[in-house]
């Protein structure tokens, strides 16, 4: 376990941010059942894609509007035919993925840290 110990100056390279999803979509291409999710992280970053397997959990219809956390500078990842701009944080618990979300409504584009 020590071998995988992070550094405070690797840690402050991981950019995570609090953003709103805005939009959410079926993902009919990807290999395990996922959304394609557009999230608002405000002026500085704007609005970014990703895609996430959090079906089991949640509706369309649940997530709109929903603050989250995702990291924001990740390179960009083609996945079928989309390209995901941010990786959206949650507990997985097997199949089940929970988004991470801040315990209180707060300005998108906030960092994490």
């Amino acid at each position: 376990m020590e071998d995988n110990k992070l550094t405070w100056q690797d840690f402050a390279k991981v950019d995570m941010r609090v953003g709103t999803i805005i939009e959410v979509s079926d993902f009919p291409e990807a290999r395990k059942p996922a959304y394609q999710l557009k999230i608002e992280f405000g002026e500085e970053i704007g609005v970014r894609k990703t895609s996430a397997q959090i079906t089991k959990r949640y509706t369309k219809e649940e997530l709109l509007g929903k603050q989250t956390i995702a990291v924001v500078n990740f390179p960009k990842k083609q996945i079928a035919n989309f390209m995901s701009e941010c990786l959206l944080l949650g507990a997985v618990n097997s199949d089940e993925v929970t988004i991470i979300q801040p315990g209180a409504n707060v300005p998108n584009g906030l960092r994490i840290s």
